[in-house]
């Protein structure tokens, strides 16, 4: 009897390390619950629309050819690549593959509208009298499905205010009232304040140019704008104010001639505006995020006490600099908020990946715990299967 007890035994234990082995080398099902920075996305100016259950992750780079690519992920951190869903060439494309960084196909955002998917972004028009360098313009284009093919929905840019624009950001209000907000390029918008009187002063550069954001009503037909584009950001004029010393790293490092307030994103929350915006060369270690909150869409802004909310930590013993241009979304079940950017490492060189972090915003104040590199919990309400 005791023969027969020692071999049921022995049997169990062989058909449970067996079945285990199947659950982790198998590919049955294996638990998950963990994920690290960064992901693995090429992208810069990342865009995460969250539709059906569904995200799809959109931005600048990313392998597409005179266009936009896209990615898909059920739960935010393992990602499908979708290929390439915006090509410049549709049959209403108004933009000039030919101008400097290959027509600049930059920062697509896309939103779902009453069925259908809009994708906002930001190229070199092909109508430039002026032969200008820098001729961005902000385009919109449709598709029946966020995967594309998205077709420009007009044969020109949504409007023209007479200088270069990029980085679009639609805000739906709750009132039903849509609103553009864009980045003013530096481009030929040198600014006197301070920070240029003392660069100059240094014999560093004979001036300092600056972009700038701007908010406008749009259209519901996205056909153009309402009235005159306000000024929302701009970068501090006095060195006494305190963003000035974070917003004008790149003048004082002596990395660049310029200023910059762009990639703004703007979401409401307990009756709050609240605008987030980079600041700094996107292509230094220095480029960062900051926010201001506002009592109407249109402003004025003021900017935290706490910014930035995100910069690099290679000063802190990390590994991650350039963070910034980010959007925000939830967790598959809605209960945590998560802020979406790119970054660099050591290991990426120069090449700009995928963060999500997550954010909190209470009493007008946000934070953002990153970037982080090191192991963390999935979003709120993932799958915890490996296999999808």
């Amino acid at each position: 009897m005791m023969k027969k007890l020692l071999g049921h035994s022995f049997l169990l234990t062989v058909l449970f390390w067996t079945h285990l082995k199947a659950q982790t080398t198998g590919g049955t099902v294996a638990d998950k619950v963990t994920f690290s920075n960064p992901l693995k996305v090429q992208f810069g100016d990342p865009y995460v629309l969250h539709t059906k259950g569904m995200y799809y992750m959109y931005g600048t780079g990313g392998g597409a050819d005179h266009g936009f690519a896209a990615y898909s992920s059920k739960d935010l951190v393992n990602w499908k690549r979708e290929g390439q869903v915006f090509f410049s060439n549709n049959k209403n494309g108004w933009s000039d593959v030919k101008a400097k960084w290959e027509g600049a196909y930059w920062a697509p955002e896309v939103y779902a509208v009453k069925g259908r998917f809009y994708l906002f972004y930001s190229a070199q028009w092909k109508i430039n009298p002026g032969n200008e360098e820098e001729n961005f313009r902000i385009g919109v284009a449709v598709a029946d499905q966020p995967t594309g093919p998205f077709i420009d929905l007009y044969t020109h840019p949504v409007f023209d205010p007479g200088y270069p624009t990029i980085d679009a950001n639609v805000f739906f209000d709750t009132n039903g009232k849509c609103y553009l907000y864009y980045s003013r390029v530096a481009y030929k918008h040198p600014v006197e304040s301070e920070v240029a009187a003392w660069a100059r002063k240094k014999g560093w550069y004979k001036e300092i140019e600056e972009s700038w954001v701007y908010g406008v009503e749009l259209k519901p037909d996205f056909s153009g704008v309402i009235g005159k584009p306000k000024l929302m950001l701009r970068p501090p004029v006095s060195l006494k104010d305190k963003q000035s010393e974070w917003e004008s790293r790149s003048v004082t490092a002596r990395e660049v001639n310029r200023r910059w307030t762009e990639g703004s994103v703007t979401f409401k929350k307990d009756g709050i505006y609240y605008m987030m915006y980079s600041a700094n060369h996107f292509g230094g270690q220095y480029y960062a995020i900051g926010y201001a909150t506002a009592a109407s869409p249109l402003g004025p802004y003021k900017k935290a006490a706490n910014n930035p909310v995100l910069q690099k930590n290679t000063d802190k013993g990390g590994t991650v600099s350039g963070t910034g241009h980010n959007s925000i979304t939830y967790s598959p079940d809605g209960k945590e908020m998560f802020c979406v950017y790119h970054g660099r490492t050591a290991a990426t060189g120069d090449e700009r990946v995928v963060f999500i972090d997550r954010m909190k915003v209470k009493a007008g104040k946000i934070t953002i715990a990153g970037p982080t590199t090191t192991s963390q919990q999935l979003p709120s309400g993932a799958a915890t299967s490996i296999n999808k």
